[in-house]
């Protein structure tokens, strides 16, 4: 079938094409005039995608997942936000819903898991393309219910979303506080027994250069060194005093009084021998000469005795010191090995304590952040464009139901033509008297009105 054939076709049906389009275009304005209206409206909200958390000043993490904005919306389109949206909006206590529940369930279930499927089937969350936005969009047939249920659900959103980044935070309290407890009461034992084993041992600090005791030792040390040092010089003029009769002494040549009983002497006895010239040994002068050199020779060596018995005293008296300070060092080394020891065991102790310390102050500071947070009402989400009540209806659309109505109704038009002409095929043009006859066409006859040439000649003549 050839174009002009299809055009010759359409033109001897065309009461079947535009019947067919007449019929389809007021249909379809009839039933979009007769469906129920159904209107739409949605509520933005802004995620505080990559921001800081109010309280602990912390980059959110979990943010920056690639999962985020998905596990987001499954969290809007979720039962227990729309539960939380029915109890916000108070949906359950309305007569109307209670009466449709009766009507449709015969009041089997619970309403608000019948409400919450309702607005679930009435709420679509997506969203917005490369931003940290959700859209969420409500439809209905009542302009002002569909505008709280976007609401409500963005309302419900920002509250569970809150809930679920608190919760955890106060669970974490009461752990927090637990550990808390525990470690206090961990602190407070080796703290006690830091303190019995101080007074036990009478320890006041681990430095052992702050010990008295200690010191104590240092003293003896430089005092044995001193004493040794006495007592060995002591011993040295002791053998010098006991070899020559001890004359040779430093004490005795240092001594003046031994000096001058020797000077004396050395007078006393020069005159003696002066006189043993020239008197006899009865002479009386020659006895008192005689007699006071006895006299200061006796005096001398007694003078040189006392001398060498008093570094002999000295040296004694020196070596005893030096044994009583070495038998006093002995016994405070040991006294102070004992505190070195017993410092070992402070030390443990102190160490206990300062970790028991440590542990406390961590746990007690974690225990104050976490509460802070957990008291927390800055939610993550805010609502950026509330819903409004819509104020024309997103369907039925009357105008574009009509021009798809026409294009169906044409194309639908066209094949009916089409469909009748094979049904009932005619002859209408030379070429389906060819097709038919399968024989030369010698010409044709017009019918109908002749060619306008003609109508203007005759007009012509008749003038």
């Amino acid at each position: 079938m050839t174009f002009s054939q299809l055009l010759t076709i359409l033109r001897a049906r065309y009461k079947i094409i535009v019947l067919t389009l007449l019929v389809i275009v007021l249909a379809t304005a009839a039933v979009s005039l007769a469906l129920p209206k159904t209107y739409k409206t949605s509520t933005t909200v802004l995620l505080n995608y990559k921001g800081a958390d109010p309280v602990s000043g912390s980059v959110l993490p979990a943010q920056l997942a690639s999962g985020y904005m998905a596990t987001q919306i499954d969290i809007v389109t979720s039962r227990r936000v729309a539960l939380k949206a029915v109890d916000n909006l108070g949906l359950a206590d309305q007569p109307a819903f209670k009466q449709r529940f009766q009507q449709l369930t015969h009041g089997n279930g619970s309403i608000r898991e019948w409400l919450a499927d309702t607005l679930l089937k009435m709420v679509e969350v997506a969203p917005s393309r490369e931003s940290s936005m959700i859209e969420i969009s409500a439809k209905g047939g009542d302009p002002a219910f569909v505008a709280q249920v976007a609401n409500g659900f963005a309302t419900a959103y920002q509250q569970l979303n809150l809930q679920i980044k608190v919760e955890p935070l106060q669970q974490a309290a009461k752990y927090f506080t637990g550990q808390v407890a525990a470690l206090r009461a961990n602190l407070e034992d080796a703290q006690g027994k830091l303190s019995a084993y101080q007074q036990e041992h009478g320890l006041v600090s681990t430095d052992n250069r702050l010990d008295v005791e200690t010191a104590r030792l240092n003293d003896l040390s430089s005092q044995l060194v001193q004493a040794q040092g006495q007592a060995a010089e002591a011993s040295s003029r002791g053998r010098q005093a006991m070899g020559s009769g001890g004359r040779d002494s430093p004490d005795v040549v240092s001594n003046m009084l031994v000096q001058n009983l020797k000077s004396s002497l050395a007078l006393a006895e020069g005159k003696f021998a002066q006189l043993s010239q020239n008197l006899d040994v009865n002479h009386p002068q020659y006895q008192a000469a005689k007699a006071e050199v006895d006299r200061l020779r006796a005096e001398l060596n007694s003078s040189i005795g006392a001398t060498n018995n008093a570094v002999a005293n000295n040296g004694r008296i020196l070596r005893q010191r030096e044994a009583e300070v070495r038998a006093a060092l002995t016994a405070q080394t040991a006294k102070v090995f004992q505190l070195n020891h017993a410092r070992d065991g402070l030390s443990v102790l102190v160490k206990d304590v300062e970790s028991a310390q440590h542990a406390y102050d961590a746990a007690a500071q974690r225990l104050t952040q976490t509460e802070l947070e957990g008291q927390s009402h800055q939610s993550d989400v805010s609502v950026l464009n509330p819903a409004v009540a819509p104020l024309f209806a997103i369907s039925p659309n009357v105008r574009l139901n009509v021009v798809l109505s026409i294009l169906l109704g044409a194309m639908l038009g066209l094949a009916l033509a089409v469909l009748a002409e094979l049904a009932n095929r005619r002859v209408r043009s030379s070429t389906d008297l060819i097709n038919v006859l399968k024989a030369p066409v010698l010409g044709t006859i017009a019918w109908g009105r002749p060619p306008r040439r003609f109508a203007f000649s005759r007009l012509f003549l008749t003038r």
